[in-house]
């Protein structure tokens, strides 16, 4: 009973608020294509240092000198946690709302980076090899990064309007518990991610580059 209760109340929510998601949504978007184009926009020497470093951490890969897989996931789950974190606590600040909105487009940026790069620089290959190494674990975290972002904006506008039009404010109290509850389930997906970063992504990884031939 409780649960469809939450259901419904989420499902009511994301009506109420739909152009708040898909806001965000195009947004991050936004932030994965000029991530894509700024690598059109790097100088060949840059592109070639990167590239190398890149290669050689492909060949620690391969060769299995990767971090322990506790370490990585620690390191993932805090990196992660603590950018949902600052993005929750900027949605009970009020002037919070413009950095939600940069951080978020940030994050898309760098995912464009990234599966931009090595789809330019190897093709086929770059592109498998981005598949198979970004795509595990942000299947979990960006869908939880755009509903936390899309929850921090709808807080703070929230706050906004309690604060400057207080004759027609709704209450927040009601929302900032389910705000709460928002940010636990969070943290709990992204403990998901970071376990499939840790230990399924570097597996993924060794196999794609002895398939695919880089090694």
């Amino acid at each position: 009973m409780k649960k469809r209760f939450y259901q419904s109340d989420a499902a009511n929510l994301f009506r109420e608020h739909s152009s708040i998601f898909l806001f965000i949504v195009v947004l991050f978007l936004m932030g994965v294509i000029f991530g894509a184009i700024v690598v059109n926009s790097m100088s060949y020497t840059q592109k070639e240092d990167l590239f190398y470093y890149l290669s050689q951490f492909f060949g620690q890969v391969s060769d299995g000198k990767v971090a322990e897989q506790g370490d990585m996931f620690i390191q993932s789950f805090l990196h992660n946690s603590k950018f949902i974190g600052l993005i929750w606590i900027l949605g009970i600040s009020i002037i919070g709302l413009p950095v939600i909105l940069i951080l978020l487009f940030v994050k898309g940026m760098v995912v464009g980076f990234t599966v931009g790069f090595l789809v330019s620089q190897m093709g086929w290959k770059g592109f498998m090899l981005a598949f198979v190494s970004i795509l595990p674990q942000n299947i979990i975290t960006i869908p939880v990064f755009i509903i936390m972002a899309s929850l921090s904006v709808i807080i703070s506008l929230k706050m906004i309007k309690k604060q400057f039009m207080k004759k027609f404010a709704q209450p927040v109290m009601p929302l900032f518990k389910g705000y709460i509850i928002a940010l636990i389930a969070a943290v709990i997906c992204i403990s998901a991610a970071s376990g499939v970063e840790a230990y399924f992504s570097p597996w993924f990884m060794k196999t794609a580059i002895s398939t695919i031939g880089l090694k």
